[in-house]
């Protein structure tokens, strides 16, 4: 079995910590763009009898889904014997119901958008709201791949003292597993609404937390908001600086600088989105749950 690794540029590093595990050649995908502004996809074209993995982080979906189909379209013309694609950042996943009359629910339309393209899908910790199971939504193998063993040995390692720290009641879901995993205590803030627009938060048992280290703790910091309304009410308890870990470092427009300017000690994040605050490696992960399919998807009742 032949297999190919073919990151587009922005996912160059996560790239060289996926190829040796997933015994892959890398060929990379090269994407410019004309001066109208459409792209221009070339792939490595020795792809005849290869098994391909794509690899995205669709943090810019919108831009990114196209140049995409291309790709994966692309090497099949090539002779690729089947394509699957690691996106380790999984957009597209916010709107999956109707919320106001006239909208599209984009959730399922985006999973067949990518479903027409590809053989299997690897991602980290999608998003999921009202749909429970990544598999509900797409019609080709899924595996979801789970961040939470290696962010909490990362924390286990680096902060002994921690107290994890979630900003809402959505987040428990993932500090819980956290957690538990890496033997640290654990608390979600508690949100209390005295009005329409007097919304406070506060931790269930500030006692608790005193003399350690505050890590929090989110799947997705996009607008960095709900961040910085818990490191308003931590700084009145007087605590260490905190840490913050985010599994998926979207930060949108300028939510990373203004975090940095908000007394935290340190901003860490998993690899799903190439940026400086990396810290948590994915590759192997992804690797093993990419493997698994690429061989899934070649097999036939007829091999041995």
């Amino acid at each position: 079995m032949t297999r190919v690794l073919m990151p587009f540029p922005a996912d160059a590093v996560l790239a060289g910590n996926i190829n040796q595990p997933l015994q892959a050649r890398i060929a990379p995908v090269a994407w410019r763009h004309f001066p109208d502004g459409e792209s221009l996809v070339t792939l490595d074209d020795a792809l005849a009898g290869a098994d391909v993995a794509l690899l995205a982080s669709l943090r810019n979906a919108d831009a990114t889904a196209l140049p995409l189909r291309f790709a994966a379209r692309t090497a099949r013309e090539f002779g690729a014997r089947s394509v699957g694609l690691i996106a380790p950042y999984l957009g597209y996943m916010r709107q999956d119901t109707r919320f106001h009359r006239g909208e599209a629910v984009s959730t399922p339309l985006f999973a067949q958008f990518l479903e027409e393209a590809f053989d299997w899908l690897v991602t980290v910790d999608p998003h999921l709201h009202r749909v429970e199971r990544l598999q509900s939504l797409y019609r080709i193998p899924t595996v979801h791949v789970s961040a939470t063993p290696a962010v909490a040995r990362w924390i286990a390692e680096t902060v002994p003292d921690a107290v994890l720290i979630g900003p809402d009641s959505e987040s428990e879901q993932w500090v819980a597993d956290i957690a538990a995993l890496s033997g640290m205590p654990y608390q979600v803030l508690a949100k209390e609404r005295h009005g329409d627009y007097d919304v406070r938060v506060s931790l269930p048992d500030p006692a608790a937390v005193a003399g350690r280290t505050p890590v929090l703790i989110d799947d997705i910091v996009s607008s960095g908001h709900t961040i910085l309304e818990t490191l308003a009410h931590l700084r009145r308890l007087s605590l260490p600086s905190p840490l913050l870990v985010a599994i998926h470092p979207v930060f949108a427009g300028d939510a990373y600088a203004r975090l940095q300017e908000a007394g935290l000690a340190r901003i860490v994040s998993t690899d799903t989105i190439s940026h400086p605050s990396n810290a948590i490696a994915l590759g192997a992960d992804l690797a093993a749950a990419a493997s698994t399919l690429m061989t899934a998807s070649t097999d036939s009742p007829e091999d041995p």
